[in-house]
């Protein structure tokens, strides 16, 4: 189904019911900070398995993201950071980044049996904010494109999407259309900060 929200103040009710879909196994389409992304709850293991489905990928090699309401979930799915890192993603967050930082052993083991980091993002996005907030946990995340596809109107447009994902998905959220661009992408899981991916983040925060 498509589910259209009001970007400024999404609806309670609006929120409870995407909360009820991913507590029950559902798959769905929403709007971040960059572009529409695909995804389910962290905690539900028979998601994720018809999430790696969907995207025809095995759940050990995929680089899905922990996307999270703020940075206080942080903690409970990778290791320490350090102090200088962390003020690099307080400056950062929330924004149009992805941080590769070490896993820890909270991470579903599903995903974690041969893969010792995770992608965490924090979207500068009210709907998806909210419904990770209403949640309490993050949702496994990724992009509706492949890595090595180009980014067009279909990506953008929750109609459009909708049109393509509505037998495939439980909710495609309408959130307006989305970003053209990507996030950007940092490993951090080393001492010294690798540009993974230039995308809509700007490298600034690294001055």
């Amino acid at each position: 189904m498509l589910l259209r929200l009001n970007y400024d103040n999404p609806h309670p009710k609006d929120i409870q019911f995407i909360i009820d879909c991913l507590k029950n196994d559902g798959i769905i389409i929403y709007p971040t900070d960059t572009v529409y992304s695909i995804g389910c709850d962290i905690t539900k293991p028979k998601a994720i398995e018809k999430l790696c489905r969907l995207k025809n990928i095995k759940p050990e090699k995929a680089n899905f993201s922990f996307v999270c309401s703020d940075l206080s979930q942080l903690a409970n799915y990778a290791k320490p950071i350090s102090n200088s890192l962390f003020r690099v993603m307080k400056k950062a967050l929330p924004g149009p980044y992805t941080f590769i930082l070490e896993a820890n052993n909270n991470v579903p083991k599903l995903l974690k049996q041969n893969k010792k980091t995770v992608g965490i993002r924090v979207p500068d996005n009210t709907i998806c904010k909210a419904i990770i907030a209403e949640l309490g946990n993050p949702i496994i995340t990724t992009s509706l494109h492949n890595q090595d596809d180009e980014i067009m109107e279909y990506f953008v447009d929750p109609e459009i999407i909708h049109r393509e994902y509505e037998k495939k998905v439980d909710i495609v959220i309408d959130g307006g259309f989305g970003n053209l661009y990507a996030s950007t992408v940092l490993d951090c899981s080393e001492d010294e900060i690798v540009i993974v991916r230039e995308g809509l983040g700007s490298l600034d925060i690294l001055d």
